[in-house]
């Protein structure tokens, strides 16, 4: 048996119709792959950094999970932060950060997702925003903080959480840090897929309160082109503030004292927002 009668036997004869099948079958493939799988690849949670304390609050969800959380009050301040994490971390990881934010003269507010620290249950994109949910219904029912004194800021995928969350509530600012238009758009620059996660870009628009996006003119997880897309698409008012050097997980280090001062800018333009008359 010649070469090209054992090609033939094993690939079978070659047909554009055939070649389309075959394409077909493996978009499909790769789509119902994903569509499954994508919330496992997007979050990626790691063992806790910290023990449940009496320090560590404990939230319920819509769906009678407890998730973890900390808040450091500062009786001065006007507004709170409600921090959103971004992956790979916790609240116990991210205390040296969660503090400075409160010597800027805010309240904060941080959570875990489920399945992160010692948060129940598995992280997805709708409990995500379940948890954002949570989070926000604590603060004003349990800590008694109106919804225009609320600033959601969400660093990398929670930025995905805080933008649908201000989408949804009258809160009194959106901070978006080293965030992206859509998680998809990270891998794959182009849709080539009918459904996405966190689309950032196509909420943002819907937001109605002031927007500061923050990123790293180095960042190499998440391009600074998605840091100019969102601040373009959001409605004013609204500041950005690009960090020269600094990649996605230095942000905060490498902006200095520069970082203190865009966050505090951002709560004068939130506060003459508030009152225009003044």
């Amino acid at each position: 048996m010649d070469k090209e009668t054992l090609k033939r036997r094993l690939l079978g004869e070659f047909s554009w119709k055939r070649l389309v099948r075959s394409l077909i079958f493996i978009y499909a493939f790769f789509a119902l792959y994903v569509f499954f799988m994508a919330d496992r690849m997007i979050f990626l949670p790691r063992p806790s950094s910290y023990p449940d304390t009496p320090d560590i609050l404990k939230l319920t969800t819509a769906d009678d999970l407890q998730i973890s959380a900390v808040y450091l009050p500062n009786p001065t301040a006007t507004y709170t932060i409600l921090y959103i994490h971004g992956n790979a971390e916790d609240i116990g990881e991210i205390q040296p950060l969660l503090h400075h934010l409160h010597s800027l003269g805010f309240s904060v507010f941080a959570y875990d997702y489920r399945g992160y620290g010692t948060s129940q249950g598995s992280p997805s994109e709708q409990n995500a925003y379940r948890d954002s949910d949570a989070a926000f219904t604590y603060l004003k029912e349990q800590l008694g903080v109106p919804p225009e004194q609320i600033i959601a800021y969400g660093r990398s995928v929670g930025g995905g959480s805080a933008v649908d969350l201000a989408t949804r509530h009258p809160l009194a600012g959106l901070i978006l840090e080293s965030s992206f238009t859509s998680a998809f758009r990270v891998v794959l620059p182009i849709p080539i897929l009918p459904f996405d996660k966190f689309p950032n870009l196509d909420k943002i628009s819907q937001v109605n309160c002031p927007v500061l996006v923050i990123h790293g003119t180095a960042d190499e997880t998440i391009p600074l082109s998605h840091g100019k897309r969102l601040f373009a698409a959001a409605p004013e008012p609204k500041r950005s503030f690009w960090v020269e050097g600094a990649s996605h997980n230095d942000l905060f280090w490498v902006a200095g004292e520069q970082y203190g001062e865009a966050l505090q800018e951002f709560a004068q333009l939130v506060a003459k927002t508030q009152s225009p008359d003044e």
